[in-house]
């Protein structure tokens, strides 16, 4: 974790007295971008900032054609440069290559695919880029000062793992904080970075004791098994959300407000409901900029059903080039296509629904089940997963 290494320390050390000291706004936000620029550098190298930055350029210039021809372009531009980075290898080993061996073998050889090395956060780049093109190309005002785009797109706390941000919220939060910055703002920041390193400490023990059970699982006794089942569960939440808290806390200290992301996502009755609170920068994202751009709920059921399940898949690729993530994300779709539609499906479907109602820790419990269960499929490869989930059964039920 880049916040926990020696590196980071000495930069916080440096940057946040000169920050606090400055007391002028405009001198305050170039000593932020410095620092922004200062860390990201740092941490991605040459090779990861050159293509950030060149993609961040045309965005910039992009955004101030207001031109809606241009701005779809380099949308398409943005995501071709991410399935470049982070999904050729997938598709030309993984997919292509499962058709056509020679092409597997070709992309194990070639150095314009073995050699590529994403660059940090690319995923979350791009994703505000793509947001502030579709928004500007859709009528709303572009960011003409080239600064404060910058600090859009290199925010040093958000860079690494979001939360997600859309320039219309950040810009006035970052001015209010250029402006504003005191004393409680830093108390509040310090206690959510405290917070998030406190989950991080025990997300760390958890990957310990995971990562030594699932050793022995096929020899461990049902308790256990399920036992292991709720430590991962616990550890993503911990890991994800410790992160969250850390980077909203160093905004904090900045003056600057950053989306929230989790909402106690564990105690949803409804698989709607815990994508209303998990990852909730990521999940308002897929909702305005895929689902909704795919024909969202307003084309009948099947259509609304085939429009998550497609919106959950890239989801799910999204976390990782693999096929264990788009088994999860695609999970995630039917579940949802199943909670969002049961009810119509005539008494039987009305009547689980007033159970439910009547009922409520049936659904959290439901809910919490499938997320978990899932959550194997994000954790280990596909084979693995279903093989683990087979294992939970009682014996006589195998």
């Amino acid at each position: 974790m880049l916040f926990l290494t020696y590196w980071f320390v000495l930069f916080a050390l440096v940057l946040f007295p000169i920050y606090w000291a400055v007391p002028y706004p405009p001198v305050r936000r170039l000593v932020l971008l410095a620092g922004s620029v200062v860390f990201h550098t740092h941490f991605a190298g040459p090779a990861g900032v050159l293509p950030i930055a060149a993609l961040g350029l045309v965005t910039y210039l992009g955004g101030l054609s207001r031109s809606r021809l241009a701005c779809r372009a380099l949308v398409g531009a943005n995501v071709l440069a991410l399935v470049y980075y982070k999904y050729a290898m997938f598709l030309s080993k993984q997919v292509l290559g499962a058709v056509w061996p020679e092409v597997a073998e070709y992309s194990a050889a070639s150095p314009y695919l073995k050699d590529i090395i994403p660059p940090l956060a690319i995923s979350f780049f791009v994703f505000e880029y793509v947001h502030y093109l579709l928004d500007v190309g859709g009528g709303s005002e572009p960011l003409r000062d080239p600064v404060d785009f910058a600090l859009f797109s290199v925010f040093w706390p958000s860079i690494v793992a979001g939360p997600v941000k859309r320039y219309q919220e950040f810009v006035p939060a970052l001015e209010e904080g250029l402006a504003h910055t005191g004393s409680a703002q830093v108390c509040e920041g310090l206690l959510r970075v405290a917070l998030g390193y406190a989950k991080k400490v025990v997300a760390d023990n958890l990957t310990a004791y995971i990562a030594f059970a699932t050793a022995r699982y096929d020899q461990m006794t049902l308790t256990w098994r399920w036992f292991l089942v709720l430590c991962i569960g616990m550890r993503i939440l911990l890991d994800f959300s410790g992160y969250t808290d850390i980077a909203v806390g160093y905004a904090r200290m900045h003056g600057v407000r950053l989306p929230e992301n989790f909402n106690w996502p564990y105690l949803s009755r409804s698989i709607g409901e815990f994508w209303r609170r998990w990852h909730m920068s990521l999940s308002r994202w897929i909702r305005d900029y895929v689902y909704i751009t795919l024909g969202g709920n307003r084309r009948g059921v099947f259509r609304t059903a085939a429009n998550g399940l497609l919106t959950f898949a890239l989801c799910g690729l999204w976390h990782g080039a693999g096929y264990n993530f788009l088994v999860w994300g695609v999970l995630h779709g039917l579940g949802l296509a199943v909670a969002g539609n049961y009810r119509r499906l005539w008494w039987p479907g009305r009547a689980l629904g007033w159970v439910f109602d009547k009922l409520p820790p049936l659904g959290w419990a439901l809910t919490t089940l499938f997320v978990f269960l899932a959550w194997l499929f994000f954790f280990y490869p596909v084979p693995q997963a279903a093989h683990m989930i087979h294992l939970l059964l009682p014996e006589k039920w195998r």
